[in-house]
């Protein structure tokens, strides 16, 4: 949260910075340890995050629009340049975003590791999988970049997942 903070003095630039530098960490794979002696969770799992209810609802509406195959209503979640960058695929813009997402449905099931927000950004780190009973068996991680609306609410600025 302290270093979210210290963005709001840095700027637009700065939180950009921070973001890419959170995708880019990610998506190598995650930092190194900075106590190598730490014992390290070769299982991969981790657990869960409680997310304040702003945050959540961005999961909880992206499950349900996921599920009920509305693909309009899942590219609204996203601001009008939004980003998804998924299987070596960058998909740009609410409108490319809505095809992707025309044939998106089944049980999906999200859930949140990580996050962080400050007055206009933040990010949430979780996992996701498959499945109508919980708990479900993780098949995916995935990060979402989110800029706080006029009104008040998130939307998602880009979308990096990856199946495990």
């Amino acid at each position: 949260m302290e270093s979210m903070a210290r963005t709001r003095r840095g700027g637009i630039m700065r939180r950009a910075g921070i973001v890419t530098g959170i995708l880019v960490t990610l998506s190598l794979g995650g930092a190194a340890p900075v106590d190598a002696q730490a014992p390290i969770d070769s299982s991969g799992a981790q657990p869960s995050v409680d997310l304040p209810a702003d945050l959540d609802r961005v999961l909880r509406d992206y499950e349900r629009f996921w599920r009920s195959g509305e693909a309009e209503a899942l590219a609204a979640l996203f601001v009008e340049d939004g980003l998804i960058v998924r299987s070596g695929a960058w998909i740009r813009g609410r409108a490319a975003i809505q095809e992707a997402y025309r044939s998106a449905s089944g049980p999906l099931r999200l859930r949140a590791i990580e996050y962080a927000a400050d007055a206009g950004v933040g990010f949430i780190v979780g996992a996701y999988g498959y499945g109508e009973q919980l708990p479900v068996e993780d098949t995916g991680m995935f990060v979402l970049t989110l800029r706080r609306a006029v009104d008040g609410h998130w939307l998602i600025v880009s979308d990096l997942d990856r199946g495990t």
